[in-house]
């Protein structure tokens, strides 16, 4: 009876072992709230911007050119967003890698992208043309990052840490409730890239990282 229940810890290890062998571990908790911090100082920005926008519209003879000068100035921070947070996943994913001994970009890792990457880069053509076309696409924009970077993480999450799809399904749900409450699509996009992010990287470095 010993026997066989040592033989059923030890196929239990060896399943564990296979599992986390096919999914990608080494993001850090620290990534997430990071990565909302930056989102936050550029929702803060993007607040500025349209603000300042809603003032001067009043006040100039109302042509286009501040129109997509807001536009432009917005696709700016957004991209800095975007470039600070990879820059600094790759580092902190790098640095855990290196310390766990494992290979940052092995055959998991090259998965866990391509399956982000494919919503990532339809709900990136996608908003750049609902900004293309202008009018009433334009409020529908903050709606739709949410909602494909939601699925791009649900898409990815069986590569990595399950938590990470519970995140994504919380993403899609913020962006079809500010597709419906447009006003409020800032707040809906600060609370999804920003709060949400630094609550799961929080959640995530006291469950993974604080241990290792």
């Amino acid at each position: 009876m010993e026997n066989q229940q040592q033989h059923l810890e030890a196929l239990k290890d060896i399943r564990q072992m296979m599992k986390q062998s096919n999914r990608f571990l080494s993001l850090s908790g620290l990534t997430g709230i990071f990565a909302g911090v930056y989102a936050l100082v550029g929702a803060y920005f993007g607040h500025q911007l349209i603000n300042d926008y809603i003032k001067n519209y009043w006040n100039s003879s109302r042509d286009q050119s501040p129109y997509f000068d807001l536009i432009f100035k917005c696709i700016v921070i957004c991209t800095v967003v975007l470039t600070a947070s990879l820059i600094t996943a790759f580092i902190l994913s790098a640095r855990k890698a290196k310390k766990n001994g494992q290979k940052l970009m092995d055959h998991t890792a090259w998965q866990l992208l391509i399956n982000m990457l494919i919503p990532l880069a339809a709900g990136g053509i996608f908003c750049i043309a609902m900004l293309f076309h202008g009018g009433n696409f334009i409020v529908l924009v903050a709606p739709a990052m949410l909602i494909f970077y939601g699925l791009a993480l649900v898409n990815g999450s069986k590569y990595t840490l399950h938590d990470i799809r519970y995140l994504g399904c919380l993403q899609i749900l913020l962006g079809i409730m500010a597709s419906f409450y447009v006003g409020y699509s800032l707040i809906f996009w600060a609370i999804g890239f920003g709060v949400l992010h630094i609550v799961y990287g929080t959640i995530m470095w006291f469950k993974y990282d604080r241990k290792s």
